[in-house]
């Protein structure tokens, strides 16, 4: 039996390392009325707390990408008929260079939901950037850490097959307007 194929080209990923203002930016857009869906993995280290699980990047890596996994394939089946951009805080392919960071074995059902769940071509990165980078109770990553994100986002995406958008380090606001100029200049191409 032939697995169907999804590629949704009103879907928009932005990506990067961790603290590099992807949750600023998808807030700035949804005050503007765009459709956003937030980060998975800050969602799972919520709940994982919440009920003492251990699908957490500090205690079950492996657990942990698998309940993204499970979250992102949720968000774009959920979506699958929404016609408007959409703008994701990561896709799929995050929690494939998640794995590949942490030096763990990839799992057969991420590597299918990447080539099976297809983002726009074009995926937007945030660079890394120290002046606004802080760490919380989710994020315990230290910089360097968030640097070597940032590089395996930019290897990950690039070998599923997307194009990388550099998005510079502007304000939320510049950020956002740069974003949805590019958008709709994809969408009348």
């Amino acid at each position: 039996m032939a697995t169907s194929i999804y590629h949704k080209t009103n879907f928009f990923v932005v990506t990067g390392g961790p603290g590099s203002g992807k949750t600023s930016l998808l807030q700035e857009l949804h005050s503007e009325g765009i459709s956003t869906i937030m980060e998975s993995g800050r969602h799972v280290i919520q709940e994982q707390v919440k009920k003492n699980g251990d699908a957490l990047p500090w205690k079950n890596k492996s657990a942990f990408a698998q309940q993204m996994l499970e979250i992102d394939i949720k968000n774009f089946r959920q979506n699958i008929l929404v016609n408007t951009p959409l703008i994701f805080d990561r896709g799929i392919p995050d929690v494939l260079g998640y794995v590949k960071l942490c030096k763990m074995r990839t799992f057969s059902d991420l590597e299918e939901s990447v080539k099976r769940f297809r983002y726009n071509p074009v995926v937007f990165i945030l660079p890394p950037w120290q002046a606004i980078y802080q760490q919380d109770t989710e994020r315990k990553q230290d910089f360097s850490l968030a640097v070597d994100t940032h590089r395996m986002m930019q290897h990950t995406y690039t070998l599923c097959g997307y194009q990388l958008i550099n998005v510079p380090k502007l304000s939320v606001k510049s950020r956002a307007d740069m974003l949805l100029q590019k958008i709709k200049e994809l969408q009348n191409a």
